[in-house]
């Protein structure tokens, strides 16, 4: 298997088409694609065959909070083929995910949000939980939070700046006003 990485506007459209069919499956009534200003990056991990066996999407914008503006990037639409699920290829490539964000001087951090139950999946590829933080994504003018009722939803980071303390406490117990549009409204 190997990792291919495209920005989401070169993606061959056979493979395409392969990851709307994962999301698809994954997530009924799902729309493939992202906003293009939050200039999206696909990262999949494909078979020997050029079967995508794993997806997942990185997106990016600036984030002020605290007094400054963070270089944020966020993980979105992380799928595996259902017939190997449970064999730890999304783990790997979520981890691998985050060592590029890690190692890409232009990002401050990793934040996004997923279901509660797949918090210790995040974790164990290097994320950390940021307890009593919410995620306000939509728009200002319309707005949708991970606390809004229905969502049971845990927030989760990664620091790459020269103080990650400094910035864990800046995001930690806040509602970050993420706002990546009405496309990605929450990533």
């Amino acid at each position: 298997m190997r990792v291919l990485r495209f920005a989401e506007a070169d993606l061959p459209t056979e493979l395409a088409r392969e990851i709307a069919e994962l999301e698809a499956r994954a997530w009924p009534g799902s729309t493939p694609g992202h906003d293009p200003a939050l200039h999206p990056r696909t990262m999949l991990l494909v078979g020997g065959v050029g079967t995508v066996v794993v997806a997942l999407s990185l997106l990016y914008k600036p984030v002020p909070l605290a007094g400054r503006t963070y270089r944020a990037a966020g993980l979105s639409s992380v799928v595996t083929r259902t017939g190997l699920r449970g064999r730890g290829l999304g783990g790997r490539m979520v981890a691998q995910a985050r060592a590029e964000l890690a190692a890409d001087p232009a990002v401050d951090l990793a934040l996004f949000s997923c279901d509660r139950p797949l918090a210790a999946f995040y974790e164990a590829a290097g994320f950390e939980v940021l307890p009593g933080t919410v995620l306000v994504g939509g728009t200002p003018e319309d707005p949708l939070a991970t606390d809004d009722p229905g969502f049971d939803k845990v927030v989760l980071a990664a620091f790459f700046s020269d103080d990650p303390d400094r910035d864990r406490a800046a995001f930690t117990g806040v509602r970050v006003p993420l706002h990546p549009g009405n496309t990605d409204r929450l990533w």
